[in-house]
């Protein structure tokens, strides 16, 4: 985690501060907000790694914050939340973060999630994999990590292209939910299948040209999903 920049956003003043000793303790930039609104001044200025951020905040909650990151950056988003209920995490998701940590919790754990989701932003391919893919309508550059529909960029999370970069180094074949979940979130995961769907969902409305009748991510019902070549 040296030189690398988090910037934490907490209403929470003795947290805010716990966290940000721990992680400067393992070698990290920390910036530090109480509030949505500062923390997004932070984010415009210091263009962190990875941004921790709490759900229950006065003013602009954590939702809200979440979706105005994502307007600018893919970088990666953790969520604090007292809920752990899968409804939450769905509109979590929807929000576009990219994971989830249920207070109260413990902060060895807490580094380890950061830890394991920067690693999983900077480790995309396989040495052997398929890195590009290119038809009239999608174009895939996984080494630059771009994507373009039609020949504008799309905008996608870090989690979004990594489990597209997934799919597309395995086209044809069918990757059931446990495997998707092993590899893009970790084995940790392997009960948080909703995460696969909604990802799904999202970069289907980014990259299909109809999202409700997909041609390249496609679904095996009760299996998982698939990548399929534009013939």
């Amino acid at each position: 985690m040296e030189s690398k920049k988090i910037l934490i956003i907490d209403d929470d003043i003795n947290l805010l501060q716990s966290m940000k000793l721990t992680f400067a303790r393992a070698g990290a930039d920390v910036q530090t907000a109480v509030d949505g609104r500062q923390g997004l001044q932070r984010f415009e200025e210091q263009r962190p790694d990875l941004v921790i951020l709490d759900v229950r905040m006065p003013g602009m909650d954590g939702w809200e914050t979440c979706r105005q990151i994502r307007r600018l950056s893919a970088a990666p988003i953790i969520m604090l939340t007292t809920l752990n209920r899968d409804d939450e995490i769905v509109r979590g998701l929807d929000c576009g973060a990219d994971d989830f940590v249920t207070k109260p919790f413990n902060r060895a754990v807490l580094l380890a999630r950061v830890r394991a989701l920067l690693r999983r932003t900077e480790t995309l391919v396989e040495s052997d994999s398929i890195i590009t893919y290119s038809d009239g309508h999608l174009a895939i550059d996984v080494p630059k990590r771009r994507v373009w529909v039609r020949g504008e960029v799309v905008q996608l999370t870090a989690t979004e292209f990594r489990l597209l970069a997934f799919l597309l180094q395995r086209a044809g074949q069918v990757l059931t939910y446990d495997t998707i979940l092993d590899h893009v979130w970790g084995l940790e995961y392997r009960e948080s299948v909703d995460y696969v769907h909604v990802y799904l969902s999202h970069l289907r409305r980014k990259i299909e040209i109809d999202p409700r009748n997909p041609k390249y991510l496609l679904t095996e019902r009760g299996v998982g999903y698939r990548f399929e070549k534009s013939a």
